[in-house]
């Protein structure tokens, strides 16, 4: 049976919501301790974050919510080719050569040069198709999967493919979909036994926002972007040339020893969309300024502490000895997004079970099949 084409699951021209997941060829260790070899691989779980992070300071996606664990990885994005819309020729030429430099940077970003951006920004077709790149998820999948498959062969002294293939994606249709997801893929950790609680669950959005909510702060990945060159290459070089030897070897050492400017701090889900929608707020692209995300928009229409609540109980209904019944003040959420409360547990910790290319309601799957076909 052929694959489905991504057209016909998500369009980067449209804003939409998409549940993906990566894993590794053969279900191999991504992450944590292999237990057939002994190796411990944990630290690829905060190079693949800050590789997130990184790609949510440059593209115009939000990553809603996301899980790391041991041999592949879940992501929630929404791309908003509302918020590229509003940047100016200059900004996304300066993010895409961040990206693609034109020189082979690893896992960091690149350092464009101001003949570099002109250059770009002088022609309009290829502007005109990055642009669209910008907000599409495919090509945020692509960069953040091809850095961590380089340097993971590095480290295992290895060639050939690091992932098994394309990502899988799986279109969120409704607002009851997207809250059973962000669920599913918060409780990852507690389904694969890796974690007890919701606060026990690193590399998850829940651990992020539930450390964010107590005031933690961490080195905010995006100030690994390099700032634009003030001149070209070629100019610096020729000031240099114009120098005497003394000079160019003092200005070489200077730049060498200058120490490295001190890291922004930022809450630990920074980088992360709000997860309360707003909607007292003005409609409209709502793009960060801050250069750490693209939007400041939510995507649930319910306080972070309400979801974290419901995270909690949700999660412990996997043991024997936590059941019980859904919390009275939570019920009004579920009931407004059309959700049996008998149902919900099974509706989360079955959720590939219930959904396949598309997730929501009967009605909004309905009204996505109708505007498909």
């Amino acid at each position: 049976m052929p694959r489905v084409e991504r057209g016909e699951i998500f369009d980067s021209s449209e804003i939409c919501i998409v549940h993906t997941v990566q894993r590794c060829v053969r279900q191999a260790f991504l992450a944590g301790k292999d237990t057939f070899s002994g190796r411990d691989f944990e630290p690829r779980r905060e190079w693949i974050r800050r590789r997130l992070e990184i790609l949510a300071s440059v593209f115009g996606i939000d990553v809603l919510s996301y899980a790391i664990l041991s041999n592949h990885m879940h992501l929630i994005l929404r791309n908003r080719p509302d918020v590229v819309a509003t940047w100016t020729d200059r900004q996304v030429a300066e993010r895409w050569l961040k990206l693609f430099p034109g020189k082979r940077l690893e896992e960091h970003l690149g350092q464009p040069t101001e003949n570099d951006i002109e250059s770009l920004e002088r022609d309009k077709d290829r502007l005109k198709l990055i642009r669209t790149r910008l907000s599409d998820i495919s090509w945020f999948m692509r960069t953040a999967c091809e850095p961590i498959a380089r340097l993971a062969n590095r480290q295992d002294d290895c060639t050939g493919r690091f992932w098994e293939g394309r990502f899988k994606a799986q279109r969120i249709t409704d607002e009851a979909g997207l809250l059973a997801c962000a669920m599913y893929v918060d409780l990852n950790p507690i389904r694969a036994a890796m974690a007890a609680t919701p606060e026990q669950s690193e590399h998850t959005s829940a651990y992020d926002r539930i450390k964010s909510l107590k005031g933690e702060q961490l080195e905010s990945a995006a100030s690994e972007l390099v700032p634009v060159l003030p001149i070209s290459r070629n100019e610096a070089a020729a000031e240099m040339k114009l120098a005497p030897l003394s000079q160019r070897r003092q200005k070489a050492a200077s730049r060498k020893n200058k120490p490295a400017a001190p890291r922004r701090r930022i809450l630990r889900d920074g980088w992360l969309a709000p997860l309360t929608l707003n909607e007292r707020k003005s409609p409209g692209p709502q793009a960060s300024r801050s250069g750490i995300r693209a939007s400041d928009k939510g995507f649930l229409g319910m306080p972070l502490r309400d979801y974290l609540t419901l995270l909690d109980w949700t999660g412990r209904q996997g043991r024997r000895d936590k059941r019980g019944k859904i919390p009275e003040p939570l019920r009004p959420i579920l009931q407004r997004l059309g959700i049996e409360g008998s149902m919900w547990c099974d509706l989360v910790w079955n959720f590939k079970r219930y959904f396949g290319r598309c997730a929501g309601s009967p009605s909004s799957l309905q009204s996505s099949a109708a505007t498909q076909n």
